[in-house]
């Protein structure tokens, strides 16, 4: 019987082209206010990268897997160090491992998170002059072309968003403490892309049970709001107090 022997560095070169690597990137959603518009905007921090492939294009925040660590740490430890930023809520989302989305093969496990706006702002100023300077912000809904498959991730991660927010009190992960009802239904909105009935949405929160009224009101040039916070005992995926319809 005839054996065949193959060289070593045939093995070596067939056994690079086989390796599949695992990167983990996070798509992180925090809300803008902007002076010439009435509610909100969702947005979401990109990075520029820096190399080939796809040099100059804006990619979501990520890196490699590294081999001691857990998904959740390398989701929390790339999103540090690509922007400086901590979310107030983190979520696996999905993995991606089309064949032709990376020049090699590279599966990656995608995160989505909230970020509180106050948070943001803080942590953006807060950020030593060693953090990156290729961040920056876009509108959710109207972003550049990015590089490899980031367009349909970040439409993935957009419509698990809008489904989620109608059935668990996820919105809370973009509200401060204690909120008034017009701030969180301006998070709805901002979150569905459409205005939802003030009346309608007071009465669906008020009987849904996990919102609780405090003491407290705010106060501006409008009348005293009332100043809500979450009900504790409600997990943040349990539900929600809107019953939304798509």
């Amino acid at each position: 019987m005839t054996r065949t022997t193959i060289a070593p560095a045939e093995t070596a070169e067939n056994t690079a082209d086989d390796v599949t690597r695992v990167a983990v990137s996070t798509v992180i959603f925090s809300l803008r206010h902007d002076p010439d518009r009435d509610a909100p905007t969702l947005v979401l921090p990109l990075v520029r990268r820096t190399r080939d492939p796809y040099e100059g294009l804006w990619a979501l925040p990520g890196g490699w897997l590294d081999i001691a660590e857990s998904l959740d740490a390398a989701a929390s430890r790339t999103l540090a160090e690509t922007t400086g930023l901590a979310p107030s809520y983190l979520e696996q989302l999905y993995a991606f491992g089309a064949t032709d989305r990376s020049p090699t093969r590279v599966v990656s496990i995608v995160y989505w998170a909230l970020l509180r706006p106050d948070a943001a702002s803080t942590q953006l100023i807060d950020r030593t002059k060693d953090a990156p300077e290729n961040v920056a912000w876009f509108d959710a809904a109207s972003l550049p072309r990015l590089a490899f498959d980031h367009n349909e991730i970040v439409d993935y991660a957009l419509w698990r968003l809008r489904n989620k927010v109608g059935y668990s009190r996820i919105a809370h992960g973009l509200l401060a403490d204690e909120f008034t009802l017009a701030e969180l239904r301006e998070v709805y909105e901002s979150i569905l892309g459409r205005r939802l009935d003030p009346a309608n949405f007071r009465r669906q929160v008020e009987n849904s049970g996990t919102l609780l009224p405090t003491d407290r009101f705010r106060t501006g040039s409008h009348r005293p709001a009332r100043l809500y916070r979450y009900n504790q005992d409600v997990e943040l995926t349990d539900r929600g107090p809107l019953e939304i319809r798509h």
